[in-house]
């Protein structure tokens, strides 16, 4: 080799020394600055970290102001413990920086404020401070340093932003610089230096591969932090608005729900639960059964401990409706209950728990409860009218004929007194007779406008003597008006006769209070009680200070014959015919008792209806007369004690079995000045539709009804119809005699 291509060689080799070395330190300072790039994109990615747990802290903060939930604080404290380990991390990645490390010195103390304030606001909202709160949004100071804050933060983030663009045009710099060096020592030696230029050309590439990837991992982790940054905010939004959702109707539902583990302890229950079964989280369902009697729905059979609700879901089972009855030995009223259960299962299949619904049934069985009674009461007074007809034409006969016995036995006194027991025999049938159809609500009531505190005041002066000194009697009467539209003489009966039941509980002597008031029943109490028409009534309540009665005795109380006073002291009417009078009248009867304490009967009467009737007196009637009476009657027996008494009272008669042969015989052209008819009669026309016909053939007929039953031919919402004359069965001669001589002396007329 000579020597210039020596030196050639040489200084190429030179060169190359040269180039390789500048190359070498190019090298090194592009690493450096692919290095510090990196690490102000990690200062960038911990600035939005510490933004995010200011803004989460502040979220929190609202959060409690709004709903005061516990979760909202959980979620506070955690945010407040990490904001000043991330002020410090913060610090150490500033420290290539005086500047960014001074703002940054200036920032914390700012930020750890912010942040007190926020935790004294929620501790002086948790202590309901008012007064703390208003002194402490006065100062205003939280939300300029909030804004401090950020802005300080923003500044940071500008600053290494900055630093950042620096870092990368340095880097890309030294890039060029050493692409430069490279492409001109392959120039001066492009035969040595070809692999040297492969490897700088190489390394040229891997560092603009990396700047190319720092960059785009900048970028991308931008990105990655505001979308991880939003999503988080939106996600918190809504886990927080459905929480609040499901908390809400958990607590306000009406049903008590019970969430237990497999060993039955409340690990959740809503304000219903402690309200319907006294039962909370934490409690073990166990304590039903030591707090209270628990029944099945029949109210009657224990609950064994195996067939108890949690026992039974726990188990395994799955039930809709299962119904028990719990009575607390606090002696609170008993709950009808209805219960759901389904079991939990773990991801094995295994049984966690239990969730447990019950619905409180009391009172819609109680309102079942009063239905049926009333329908049974409703049932027995059908069947008891049912009877009364037949039972007051025997007792016609039996007591007018025993009447005349009486009367004709004076010179023979022993046979007399046998002739006495049988008509007083009679009368006391007769009276049964009139209790059952008061009960069955068949009574024809003559109603009126009557003053209640003026009726009660005159009834009052007539029980004294009747109940005995040892018997108080007192009156609490509300002033003012006092109408009600009812039959009095039935009222009058009504009342003696709880009065007698109410000195019969007070054997030893007490208090009869008489009580009056104005009342509405509303909507909800006619719910409860399926026979009440809400409105205005007038309430009459009897009250005494008697034994009292059981529920027991209490449900079959008006029931007919129904009594728990030994044989022979009482019928069991009383009540039964105050329950009928009272329904009859359009009105309503609630008892109220407790054994030892005494019984209130309230009566709910219909309102007057603003008109006053005066009952006429009437002049004495002559015992008989001349005219000729047709009579209409089914029953021979009748038939022939009514003709016979009539015509004994000196009257002709005309007599038919039905209202097909009393118009045969009119239409005939027979002649008579009454129409004396039972108001039912065979032949599928009533007495009533009878005299209509009659009125048709003989217009301004006098008619005179008669009846042991009425059927509602003549009695209408349980009032006698206007203009209508009625002779109740069974009746006294001089009855007749007073009712045949009213009705021909300008008495009702048929309607023709």
């Amino acid at each position: 080799m000579i020597p210039s291509q020596r030196v050639i060689l040489g200084a190429g080799l030179a060169i190359l020394l040269l180039i390789t070395a500048a190359s070498i330190g190019l090298d090194v300072k592009s690493r450096s600055d692919a290095a510090w790039v990196n690490h102000t994109v990690e200062v960038l990615r911990k600035i939005s970290d510490l933004r995010a747990l200011i803004r989460r802290a502040e979220s929190a903060a609202r959060g409690y102001e709004i709903y005061r939930s516990s979760s909202f604080n959980d979620e506070f404290q955690a945010a407040h413990a990490q904001i000043a380990p991330a002020l410090a991390d913060l610090k150490r990645g500033l420290r290539d920086n005086p500047d960014q490390i001074a703002l940054l010195e200036a920032t914390g103390p700012l930020v750890l404020r912010r942040v007190d304030i926020a935790a004294e606001a929620m501790r002086l909202r948790a202590a309901n401070d008012a007064a703390g709160i208003a002194a402490l949004n006065g100062k205003a100071e939280g939300r300029g340093l909030m804004d401090t804050v950020m802005s300080a933060l923003d500044r940071l983030s500008s600053g290494e932003e900055r630093l950042l663009s620096v870092r990368s045009q340095d880097s890309r710099r030294t890039s060029i610089v050493l692409l430069g060096i490279d492409v001109i020592g392959a120039m001066v030696i492009l035969l040595l230096v070809v692999m040297m230029m492969r490897e700088s050309q190489r390394t040229t590439v891997q560092l603009q591969s990396s700047l190319h990837e720092t960059q785009a991992a900048k970028e991308a982790l931008e990105a990655a932090v505001a979308e991880r940054t939003e999503h988080l905010v939106t996600a918190h939004d809504e886990l927080r608005l459905s929480v609040n959702v499901l908390q809400s109707t958990f607590r306000s539902m009406a049903e008590a729900v019970l969430v237990i583990d497999k060993e039955g302890t409340v690990l959740l229950s809503n304000p219903a639960a402690e309200r319907m079964l006294l039962h909370r989280t934490g409690m073990s369902l166990g304590n039903l059964r030591t707090l209270s009697d628990v029944l099945h729905g029949d109210g009657v059979t224990p609950l064994k401990s195996d067939e108890l609700p949690s026992v039974r879901v726990l188990r395994g089972e799955e039930f809709e409706d299962l119904e028990m009855i719990v009575r607390p030995y606090s002696g609170n009223g008993a709950r009808h209950l209805m219960i759901s259960g389904r079991p939990m299962r773990d991801g094995q299949g295994n049984i966690s728990g239990a969730v447990l619904v019950y619905h409180d049934a009391t009172a819609s069985r109680d309102t079942e409860r009063q239905l049926y009674q009333s329908q049974k009461l409703d049932s027995i007074g059908k069947l008891t009218g049912g009877v009364a007809h037949d039972f007051n034409n025997m007792l016609t006969v039996i007591s007018g004929n025993t009447e005349t016995l009486v009367a004709g036995l004076k010179g023979q006194p022993e046979l007399q007194r046998t002739a006495r027991l049988i008509d007083d025999a009679a009368a006391r049938c007769a009276e049964l007779i009139q209790h059952l159809l008061a009960f069955a609500r068949k009574q024809p009531l003559q109603p009126r406008d009557v003053d209640i505190n003026s009726a009660i005041s005159d009834i009052a002066k007539l029980l004294r003597p009747t109940l005995g000194e040892q018997i108080q009697i007192e009156t609490v009467l509300e002033q003012g008006p006092m109408t009600s539209h009812i039959d009095p003489s039935r009222l009058t009966n009504a009342v003696l006769n709880m009065a007698i039941n109410a000195r019969d509980a007070m054997p030893n002597g007490g208090k009869l209070l008489l009580e009056t008031h104005h009342v509405v029943l509303d909507e909800a109490y006619a719910q409860a009680n399926a026979d009440v028409r809400p409105g205005p009534y007038v309430m009459l309540a009897v009250s005494d200070t008697g034994t009292g009665m059981p529920q027991g005795v209490q449900e079959k109380a008006f029931e007919p014959f129904f009594t728990t006073k030994e044989l022979g002291k009482g019928s069991g009417l009383g009540l039964s015919m105050v329950y009928g009078f009272v329904k009859q009248s359009g009105g309503h009867i609630k008892i109220y008792s407790e054994e030892g304490h005494g019984t209130t009967i309230k009566l709910y009467l219909p309102p007057g209806q603003g008109t006053t009737e005066t009952t006429a007196s009437l002049a004495p009637q002559a015992e008989g007369g001349a005219e000729t009476i047709f009579v209409v009657e089914d029953d021979n027996l009748v038939r022939t004690f009514v003709t016979a008494q009539l015509q004994s009272l000196g009257y002709k008669t005309v007599a038919a079995a039905d209202g097909k042969a009393a118009l045969q015989l009119i239409d005939t052209g027979q002649a008579f000045d009454l129409l004396f008819t039972d108001v039912v009669i065979p032949g599928g026309m009533s007495g009533r539709e009878l005299a209509d016909e009659v009125a048709k053939r003989r217009p301004g007929v006098r008619v005179l009804y008669t009846s042991g039953y009425t059927d509602n031919a003549i009695v209408h919402h349980g009032k006698l119809d206007d203009g209508v004359l009625l002779l109740t069965k069974p009746y006294r001669r001089n009855q007749l005699a007073d009712m045949i001589r009213k009705a021909l002396n300008g008495g009702a007329m048929a309607a023709g």
